[in-house]
């Protein structure tokens, strides 16, 4: 996989004024235990209301914050990445104590939750996902790209139970 993302970052210079702060891209980056996924770590933060000035919160915001890579994880943090799933790339149930928008940016995937039912997503398609169990299954013949956007949220509590973060597969690592 390919998965090339170009991060635009503004900033001020010595007089107050937009700038540029930097333009680079970045190259999709993917774990040996699944080559079938790729992403790009584009912002994070760690607190509200986020750090905007220049020098040291900057850097570590643009560096990110995230270590655990599936979600936030500081109980006021956001993440945005950019991931792309090959096709046939298999899949793993999840949940995140996060909500979370996922925009459909190219190709076709589903959404399949724990009970297997899934809802087919094509470009331009958003999910809210509120902390539920969940995979993104690309069944295509191409690769499907999503941007995410990961806000820190509280376990959700239903069924009388605490609905903390979860997974089923090889571990919590990758994706999102």
């Amino acid at each position: 996989m390919a998965l090339r993302t170009r991060r635009i970052v503004t900033g001020h210079d010595s007089n107050g004024k937009a700038i540029v702060a930097s333009d680079e891209v970045m190259e999709g980056v993917s774990a040996p235990s699944r080559p079938y996924i790729s992403r790009c770590e584009i912002w994070s933060t760690d607190k509200m209301p986020v750090d905007n000035s220049e020098g040291p919160a900057g850097e570590a915001q643009k560096a990110g914050f995230v270590k655990r890579y599936n979600y936030v994880g500081s109980g006021q943090g956001t993440v945005i990445r950019i991931t792309e799933f090959a096709p046939g790339a298999p899949k793993f149930m999840h949940r995140t104590e996060t909500v979370d928008y996922a925009i459909l940016l190219n190709g076709e995937c589903d959404l399949e939750l724990d009970d297997g039912k899934t809802v087919h997503m094509t470009p331009g398609d958003i999910v809210v996902q509120r902390g539920t169990m969940h995979a993104w299954v690309n069944n295509g013949t191409e690769p499907c790209t999503f941007a995410f956007i990961l806000i820190d949220a509280d376990p959700v509590e239903a069924g009388g139970q605490r609905l903390t973060t979860h997974y089923h597969g090889p571990g919590p690592t990758e994706g999102r």
